[in-house]
C-alpha cells in the first residue's frame, strides 16, 4: 500500500490585521484616556493705573482664562454654565461671612460674556464687594 505524503502547509503570520488591530486600540486608548488639567490657568491681564488694593484674608477667587473656562480659588470647574459657576461660589461662601469680597481675575482676550457671566453669578448670590483684577500699563521708551 502506498501512502501519499501529505504536502505541509507553510504556517505564516500576517502582520497587517495585527497592524490594523494595534491601530485601532491606539486611538481607542487615546480618544478615551482623561488628561489632567491644569488648575493653574495662564493669564495675561488687562493694563489699568490706579491704586493697588489688597485682598482680604477670606476672598473668593475666580479666574478666567482666554477660552472662557472658570477656575474658582485655583479649583477648575467642570464646564462653564452659569449653575456650575454658582454651586462653585455657593461651595466656597459655605456657612461662613455673608458678603466675602469676590476677585475676578480674567485674561485680557477672556470674552465679555465670560466676565458678564461670573458678575451675574455673584449678583444672584447677593455678592456686592467686586473687584476685578489689572495689571500696571508697561512704561514704553
Amino acid at each position: 500500500m502506498k501512502f501519499r505524503r501529505r504536502r505541509r502547509n507553510e504556517v505564516s503570520i500576517e502582520l497587517t490585521p495585527l497592524i490594523d488591530v494595534v491601530f485601532l486600540l491606539l486611538i481607542f486608548f487615546m480618544v478615551s484616556t482623561t488628561f489632567i488639567r491644569e488648575t493653574q490657568l495662564e493669564l495675561e491681564l488687562p493694563e489699568a493705573s490706579g491704586e493697588l488694593q489688597q485682598p482680604e484674608e477670606q476672598s473668593i477667587v475666580i479666574t478666567i482664562a482666554q477660552d472662557g473656562t472658570y477656575a474658582v480659588n485655583d479649583q477648575a470647574l467642570v464646564n462653564n454654565q452659569l449653575a456650575t459657576l454658582m454651586r462653585a461660589l455657593r461651595q466656597q461662601i459655605g456657612e461662613g461671612d455673608a458678603s466675602p469680597q469676590l476677585i475676578i481675575t480674567a485674561d485680557a482676550n477672556a470674552t465679555h460674556q465670560a466676565v458678564v457671566r461670573a458678575m451675574d453669578a455673584a449678583g444672584q448670590l447677593g455678592l456686592t464687594r467686586l473687584s476685578l483684577t489689572t495689571q500696571s500699563p508697561e512704561e514704553e521708551p
